[in-house]
């Protein structure tokens, strides 16, 4: 007999942990549970990291810094070879969040949708004409579509709405200059000089 014969009965003959049955059998008295206390009792659950009261260790860290990574924007994105080939655009078509939800490339709503310029393997590129009008569409994918005859229309994501972004546009920088930049000063004040200071 050899051990992978034993492996699947072992569970099945394996003796329960007596406990509370006298000093004798070495599980006696507190029954593995220790002195008393919470610990001791029944249905007792202690919160994750818990240090006994002192100051966890998250807390005794310091903070320093910031990110934006808490701010990032999450995407569906679709590959333009999973368009292609998927039947409901073979002979072309609009190309929008609701159409790809119908299509079952997109899961829902949730996240604005990006559409990405690899064909993986369409070595034919684009032969169909996509009217695209989506979040966001990568600069080669936008090459394919144009250059197919299609046409790109990126309505941007809310970020790009409130920093007034245009997507479509050749000049993609913000419009609207964030309070970051006029805080402290008054609309239209102009930096102190040092002699203006004495």
């Amino acid at each position: 007999m050899m051990i992978h014969e034993l492996t699947p009965l072992v569970p099945a003959f394996k003796r329960s942990k007596r406990l509370g049955r006298g000093k004798g059998s070495g599980r006696g008295k507190t029954s593995t549970r220790g002195q008393k206390g919470a610990g001791s009792r029944r249905g007792h659950h202690t919160r994750f990291a818990f240090e006994g009261g002192q100051m966890p260790f998250f807390r005794r860290m310091p903070k320093m810094g910031f990110t934006n990574a808490d701010f990032r924007t999450e995407f569906w994105a679709v590959n333009l070879a999973d368009v292609l080939r998927h039947p409901a655009f073979a002979k072309g078509g609009e190309v929008s969040g609701e159409t790809l939800i119908k299509a079952g490339l997109v899961r829902d709503t949730s996240r604005p949708v990006k559409i990405m310029g690899d064909l993986r393997g369409l070595t034919d590129g684009v032969k169909v004409k996509l009217n695209v009008a989506v979040e966001r569409v990568t600069g080669p994918a936008r090459k394919h579509i144009t250059d197919a005859g299609g046409s790109v229309n990126e309505t941007g994501t809310r970020r790009d709405r409130v920093r007034g972004v245009d997507r479509n546009a050749e000049d993609r920088s913000p419009r609207n200059l964030t309070k970051k930049l006029k805080r402290g000063r008054k609309a239209g004040a102009t930096k102190p000089t040092i002699e203006a200071a004495e």
